[in-house]
């Protein structure tokens, strides 16, 4: 997948995908699917989107992210986008709506079918809509495409509702709405070492203050390392037994040690909560803590029929 930052045109036509797809729920997947099987039509698979999400740009307070760029990429690449252009919202925000789709959609990227969500806006001040957008599109002829919403419990998903879930620990739901497992793939950060003291060496990670915080607590989790994928359990919070600067995940590997894994980016995935994060008495009470999370992390693994 060809990544670009500005608008530059390839000559291709394309068949362009519209959003910023905050986590590529089903809901996304389905609009950047559609526009990917525009290939068999000799249409160049394209997706346009932004570095930042425009609501936070918007409303002036951040919008916690439900994925790192580098993820974004990985799960664009298997749904079959060959371009994607990630702006910045401001090079294209004063554009009306009708600039927008007849200068940098049609004269500079050769659109030849546009797709978007029930709920797309565009243009100055999110003016235009997938009303407008369809009207313009008869304008200078180009397919227009809104797909309806996916649903989970009878409403449209969407990346609010996710970010909602994951603060509530409904990991459940949150796999059901996203189609996988919920991830986080920071880099490897050096910790006290309590961890290996009590025979349970854990893989810790922190939180970027721009990415959502699940609810804090104990997780049956799968870890990615070097192409391998382990069963784990990780606590998310601010270790309130021993005490953390700012909040962070720690996985431990059920199966043994892995050996350092210090400044490698590192994939966790969230299986099942198992119980809020709590501040035990002292260490004795933290470590027998962590074998009974590892028994019931186990407990869920053979449920899922997921090897350990």
């Amino acid at each position: 997948m060809k990544i670009y930052k500005e608008i530059i045109g390839t000559g291709e036509p394309m068949a362009i995908a519209l959003g910023f797809f905050d986590g590529l729920h089903r809901g996304h997947q389905s609009v950047i699917k559609a526009a990917a099987a525009q290939k068999q039509q000799g249409l160049t698979s394209t997706m346009l989107s932004f570095a930042k999400s425009p609501r936070s740009l918007l409303s002036e307070h951040d919008i916690p992210c439900l994925m790192t760029h580098e993820q974004k990429y990985e799960l664009l690449d298997k749904l079959g986008v060959e371009v994607l252009y990630e702006l910045d919202f401001e090079s294209v925000r004063d554009l009306s709506a009708e600039d927008f789709v007849a200068e940098v959609l049609c004269k500079q990227l050769k659109a030849k079918s546009l797709f978007c969500g029930f709920n797309y806006h565009f243009g100055k001040r999110g003016a235009g809509d997938e009303k407008r957008l369809h009207e313009l599109g008869d304008k200078y002829e180009v397919s227009v495409y809104t797909l309806p919403p996916v649903l989970f419990e009878g409403s449209a998903i969407s990346s609010s509702r996710i970010r909602e879930s994951l603060k509530n620990g409904e990991i459940d739901k949150v796999t059901q709405m996203l189609g996988r497992y919920f991830s986080f793939n920071f880099e490897v950060s050096h910790g006290n070492r309590l961890g290996t003291k009590m025979e349970t060496p854990t893989i810790n990670q922190y939180f970027p203050e721009s990415f959502i915080l699940p609810k804090f607590g104990v997780y049956a989790t799968l870890v990615n390392i070097g192409g391998k994928t382990y069963p784990a359990v990780t606590n998310i919070g601010v270790k309130p037994t021993v005490g953390s600067e700012r909040p962070l995940s720690e996985s431990w590997i059920i199966s043994g040690d892995i050996g350092s894994t210090y400044g490698e980016t590192v994939n966790v995935e969230l299986v099942e909560f198992l119980r809020p994060e709590m501040k035990f008495s002292g260490i004795p009470q933290l470590q027998a803590a962590i074998k009974s999370d590892g028994e019931r992390a186990k407990n869920v693994f053979e449920r899922m029929d997921i090897a350990l």
